[in-house]
């Protein structure tokens, strides 16, 4: 098994309001990250609740911004330092 493999585990969970305003003003406080999301991710399905996970790099939470566009997987940003990965 992979050190990282925990990483890949929900931490917990939000609603769609808590998530549309955690990735906003995530977006917001980093330059350019919109463009970065338009570009990597597509539009989410209607939900009521999405899963977060945490960010071992910096301690931050990941938070739902999409879907990868080229991969099955879906494309969370991090809350503390804006850096996207694949969940």
């Amino acid at each position: 098994m992979t050190s990282n493999i925990s990483q890949a585990y929900p931490y917990s969970s939000e609603t769609e309001v808590e998530r549309a305003d955690a990735v906003a003003a995530t977006v917001a406080a980093h330059a350019g990250l919109d463009v970065t999301i338009a570009g990597e991710s597509s539009s989410l399905d209607p939900g009521e609740r999405w899963w977060t996970y945490h960010h071992g790099g910096c301690g931050g939470t990941l938070h739902v911004a999409g879907y990868a566009r080229d991969q099955h997987a879906v494309y969370v940003v991090c809350d503390r330092c804006g850096k996207t990965a694949l969940r």
